[in-house]
């Protein structure tokens, strides 16, 4: 393989195999030269590539951690497995996977031969997840439209449609991409409005980046909003104004709920923006925190710690709990009522 930058590649594909490579079969591998093998893992190690290599008769190269991560060489399977879990994880707004996940999503789907972007979209298609995330499901192609314009400060056009279900045509200037753990919204000025707004992503439709390049404008410090008036001009994280804004659309609850289980077990099962429960010395706990999600939301995460708990408040959370018991006994005892169940409808037993 006489073709310098060919053969570093191939090189370097198989020096990220988990494995010592002795210095013969790598030139068996390429065609070359032991002499042309050690020249070329000096040319790695000069690009930021840690090869490290033992001496001996059973010697070889191998590579290792570095200070930075160099970039890496990934095979057809690889880049459809990765391309696949980024999408599927990024998509269903696990708690976890934030900003970074869909920017190495975009940055590996616009490198992505055609060929294997319609693997993943197929597998993609074909595949159905058990269990979803408490916000709505997105589809992958749309965070990374938005990750990709607000990159490469390039403005956007879509659909969107408001909680009232107004549908409108927007052009914005997008500015970060933020996850709180149960959905996507995207922080962006609007240029139709002449303000800054958040967009919940899910109501996000038919992206298109229109090549037009735009200067980031200052995020704004205090009084702005989703949908609301003016602010102020400033220096601003994105997170703190998505919080911001939340706050002036959702009023702000106030919990006091008692678990009866160790904190660590409720610490496990809770959102981690909803804080950490401090034990009570009764072998419960106890988890006094604010938030600004909705009452049904909330009632539905508290329930799912999968132990008993009592709401001291806020009252119109111990109200919403309250009819949603009364539904559920209801539903519970009129469960034999009904008509005998299908046979054959569940999953097959073993």
């Amino acid at each position: 393989m006489s073709d310098t930058p060919a053969r570093l590649l191939k090189l370097l594909s198989l020096l990220q195999t988990p494995r010592e490579w002795p210095g013969g079969e790598l030139a068996e591998r390429l065609d070359v030269s032991p002499r042309t093998i050690r020249r070329d893992i000096d040319r790695l190690r000069d690009l930021g590539y840690p090869v490290e290599a033992s001496r001996g008769s059973v010697g070889g190269y191998r590579l290792v951690a570095g200070a930075a991560m160099p970039p890496l060489l990934l095979d057809d399977e690889e880049a459809v497995a990765i391309a696949v879990g980024l999408r599927a994880g990024a998509g269903h707004a696990i708690e976890g996977v934030d900003e970074a996940s869909v920017r190495a999503l975009a940055k590996l789907e616009q490198v992505l031969p055609s060929r294997l972007r319609h693997r993943v979209s197929a597998l993609q298609n074909a595949t159905v997840p058990l269990t979803r995330g408490d916000g709505s499901t997105i589809d992958p192609r749309t965070l990374t439209t938005l990750a990709s314009a607000a990159t490469g400060r390039e403005r956007l056009r879509f659909a969107y449609r408001s909680g009232d279900g107004t549908r409108t045509k927007r052009q914005v200037e997008p500015y970060r991409l933020v996850s709180t753990g149960q959905r996507w919204y995207l922080v962006a000025y609007d240029l139709g409005r002449e303000d800054w707004r958040t967009f919940r992503v899910d109501r996000v439709g038919e992206p298109y980046a229109t090549g037009a390049r735009f200067t980031p404008r200052p995020l704004p410090v205090e009084g702005a909003g989703s949908d609301t008036g003016r602010g102020d001009t400033g220096s601003g994280d994105a997170a703190t104004f998505l919080a911001r804004s939340m706050r002036r659309m959702q009023p702000e609850l106030r919990l006091d709920v008692w678990f009866g289980a160790p904190a660590e077990f409720v610490t496990a099962r809770l959102p981690a923006h909803l804080g950490v429960p401090q034990p009570d010395g009764e072998g419960g706990c106890r988890l006094r925190a604010s938030c600004t999600d909705s009452l049904e939301w909330v009632a539905l995460r508290l329930a799912l710690v999968d132990c008993e708990f009592s709401v001291e408040g806020p009252p119109q959370l111990v109200s919403y709990l309250e009819g949603l018991g009364a539904r559920l006994t209801r539903a519970a005892a009129g469960a034999g009522a009904g008509t005998e169940p299908r046979q054959g409808a569940g999953p097959e037993q073993g």
